[in-house]
């Protein structure tokens, strides 16, 4: 039991649907038989959503650190002793401090190691500013906190994967972001991870134009032809499977995304729109790139629903399974790659090359 994969969560702003999530998933027993779990926020802010939720016989384990987790409990880290003013539904900075402060304990475990994985519940963008925390969201956080050179936002479910070239920037600064050299790194990136976070052995990946109708042959646009397809070609002769540019519309309209392992999008909205359209409720935002794994449910703070027990959990319940399988899929990969089980000549590197191999 004490080997159990440690999973750590940051309670997000305590004002939202955070802890709403977070405690529906927990008082659900199959989640503790797959990982351990450790929360970093405070037994009182817990226990004021306890109560709001009706959830009268759940209690945290309260732990000083995550070595004396409890693996048949959840586990609670306060991570402040001062009490907190909960306004449920508003964006105030209370809850912005407190995000941070459950966030970079949370941060700090997962570089150490003293965690095997975050899950993080959502936060207000604006409200968490502050001179310890300048950026656009958790993503650029964590990339900076874990020291990756690049990383990729990977929205992914059972029906379809998609991964962005840019993320939370202004629409207006999209295109000069859109150069040869991004789309290739993101390509690598999705590549990498198919293979080894999700065991895909030869991943098909399809990249979106920029412009609609993909430019239309330079008739609305030049993008595709000037950056897009040399970049797709680059990427194909460095050994990664990619195709496009395709129409955005046409593509997710006709269901041509089935066909593929994954999607590159060029920009936010084109991808987590029809991303949320086809999983919200259960797609996962997955951090791809850095040596931590960091995964988060698809949707916000949900203000107009906090403290009203309408709060689904199944995107939290999601992210944190997958947070757990991409652990062990790791772990394993690693282990086939120190063992240095070699057929043919060449090390194995994912299951699928044993079972193709014993064949």
């Amino acid at each position: 039991m004490s080997n159990k994969i440690k999973i750590g969560i940051s309670i997000g702003d305590v004002n939202g649907i955070g802890l709403e999530v977070i405690l529906k998933t927990l008082a659900h027993q199959s989640v503790l038989d797959f990982c351990t779990v450790i929360v970093y926020g405070h037994t009182k802010v817990a226990s004021y959503h306890r109560k709001a939720l009706g959830l009268g016989d759940f209690n945290f384990q309260v732990i000083t650190d995550a070595a004396s987790a409890n693996p048949k409990k959840a586990n609670m880290i306060n991570c402040w002793e001062e009490d907190v003013k909960i306004e449920l539904g508003s964006s105030t900075e209370t809850g912005g401090k407190y995000a941070l402060l459950s966030l970079e304990k949370a941060t700090e475990d997962l570089v150490s190691g003293a965690i095997d994985a975050l899950v993080t519940a959502p936060i207000n963008k604006h409200n968490i500013q502050s001179e310890n925390f300048q950026f656009a969201g958790h993503t650029e956080y964590l990339q900076e906190r874990c020291g990756a050179k690049d990383v990729l936002m990977f929205l992914v479910s059972e029906e379809i994967r998609v991964g962005v070239v840019t993320g939370h920037i202004p629409v207006a600064q999209i295109p000069e972001k859109i150069t040869k050299e991004a789309i290739v790194q993101k390509l690598l990136l999705i590549n990498q991870s198919l293979k080894k976070d999700f065991w895909i052995e030869k991943p098909k990946i399809a990249v979106l134009g920029l412009n609609p109708h993909a430019g239309d042959n330079g008739l609305l646009g030049k993008e595709e032809q000037d950056t897009i397809i040399p970049a797709i070609q680059t990427a194909f002769d460095s050994g990664v499977i990619c195709f496009g540019p395709y129409p955005a519309d046409g593509f997710f309209g006709n269901g041509t995304y089935k066909k593929f392992d994954a999607v590159l999008a060029m920009y936010h909205d084109q991808g987590l729109i029809p991303f949320k359209t086809i999983a919200f409720g259960h797609g996962v935002n997955y951090t791809a790139g850095m040596k931590f794994v960091r995964t988060s449910p698809d949707h916000g703070t949900g203000y107009d629903i906090a403290g009203k027990n309408l709060a689904d959990p199944s995107s939290f319940v999601e992210a944190v399974f997958a947070a757990v399988d991409i652990v062990r899929k790791r772990r394993e990969q690693e282990a086939l790659l120190s063992n240095q089980l070699r057929t043919g000549g060449k090390i194995i590197e994912t299951a699928s090359d044993v079972k193709d191999d014993a064949n």
